[in-house]
């Protein structure tokens, strides 16, 4: 465990020796990894007693400290859950490795061969929140593909990253591979996640998970290239063609199957025409979700109470939506266009045109039809555990997994050409 008192520094050394530990990852092969994530594995579930022990002290800890119920769920864990990390952590194992995927090749006229190979970022540093199942996310997927990470966690979840941490390690090293591979900052100074982002050159990327806070800060200040989501503010619409029974049972489940993840929908929008919205309003206010919305929503439920201009534009992480209605999907895509935040949209209809119309026309990194928004996960996706939602529009976009944690290089084969 480090011990510097400088964070420089102290990230400095890390990412010099996790540089060195990527150099022995590029070259591992696939079934050592695997391996090496099985063992990972093995020993979360043999430290499960300590695991959830140092999670019940972070629990105590962020309940006195007055965290909401959103995110004290975010921040726990129980048997299900943790047996769900070390499965995820088993199922990255069994992805295709994209290291060394040839991406494409051709023969030039002069009988070069050129293709496109894929390979690791290098260091990746993650800042994350609340969370402890990012801890082994993160860990698999870059282990997986080839990566070593940095990885700071937030300091309401220090003692159960800290436990899982330890587990991930011992697998790690029971595989053979460095040690260094998989690294946890040992400090919750702010200004080490300062030293992450200023670390140009020695990390490569940086990969934030957290709240609004945390995002606009690595964003503002990095020095290093970052891949993130500011918001998840989702929209379900519901179109004039949309099934009623079906609408709201997206909707309940869009809405309140987890308030807190980034998937959830905070805003409904519902088309004018649309015969039954007041059916979809009462299935969310009964199943106990507050609503607020427009008049002519508040006309439909007693429940409903008037929305403010900020409606439109909050991730909640909570058991509250807004609600508006829309002229058709031409509306519904406006709004979002103007309150979205490029992260998942989606719309219920029975009209295929229309839904190819939205599906075309909404510029978010995830566009569904007829599905619940919170089937925006990486392992909904067949990715394995995610490390993050992307809604740039640069390297990857939407879940990234194992492919969006590599880049490519060109490999050209010749027999003695040169230029003239």
């Amino acid at each position: 465990m480090e011990t510097q008192n400088d964070p420089t520094q102290l990230i400095g050394d890390m990412a010099r020796r996790a540089r060195s530990a990527a150099a022995v990852l590029a070259q591992t092969p696939t079934a050592r990894k695997a391996e090496a994530l099985h063992k990972a594995a093995q020993h979360l579930r043999a430290d499960a007693p300590s695991i959830l022990a140092a999670n019940a002290k972070d629990l105590e800890a962020g309940a006195a400290n007055g965290l909401s119920s959103a995110m004290l769920d975010r921040l726990k864990l129980d048997t299900g859950r943790l047996e769900a990390i070390a499965a995820g952590v088993e199922a990255v194992a069994q992805l295709p490795d994209p290291v060394g995927d040839v991406m494409d090749c051709s023969t030039r006229p002069n009988g070069l061969h050129m293709s496109r190979v894929r390979v690791p970022l290098g260091v990746i540093g993650i800042i994350y929140e609340s969370r402890p199942n990012v801890t082994a996310d993160a860990a698999a997927l870059c282990l997986a593909s080839g990566n070593a990470a940095l990885l700071r966690g937030g300091s309401e979840a220090v003692h159960s990253n800290r436990a899982i941490f330890d587990a991930l390690q011992a697998g790690i090293a029971a595989a053979g591979l460095p040690a260094d591979a998989v690294q946890l900052v040992p400090t919750q100074d702010r200004a080490a996640v300062g030293a992450m982002l200023a670390a140009h050159g020695l990390i490569d990327i940086i990969i934030p998970r957290g709240g609004k806070t945390l995002v606009a800060r690595v964003q503002e200040e990095a020095r290093v290239p970052v891949l993130a989501h500011l918001d998840g503010i989702n929209h379900s619409y519901v179109d004039k063609a949309a099934d009623a029974d079906k609408a709201a049972a997206i909707v309940v489940n869009a809405k309140l199957r987890r308030t807190g993840i980034c998937g959830a929908m905070e805003t409904l929008l519902i088309d004018r025409a649309f015969p039954e919205a007041q059916k979809v309003i009462k299935a969310l206010a009964d199943a106990g979700c507050e609503l607020r919305g427009t008049p002519e929503a508040m006309a439909l439920d007693p429940r409903v109470v008037p929305a403010s201009d900020d409606d439109w534009g909050t991730e909640y992480l909570d058991a509250i939506c807004a609600i508006n209605f829309v002229d058709g999907v031409a509306g519904a895509m406006a709004h979002i266009a103007t309150h979205g935040s490029h992260h998942t949209d989606a719309i219920i209809t029975e009209d295929a045109a229309t839904a190819e119309s939205f599906l075309a026309g909404v510029d978010s990194a995830i566009v569904m039809w007829n599905a619940s928004t919170q089937f925006a996960d990486g392992g909904e996706f067949g990715l394995g555990a995610e490390i993050g939602i992307a809604t740039g529009r640069l390297h990857a976009r939407g879940p990234v997994a194992l492919e969006g944690l590599t880049t490519y290089k060109w490999v050209v084969r010749g027999t003695g050409q040169v230029r003239p």
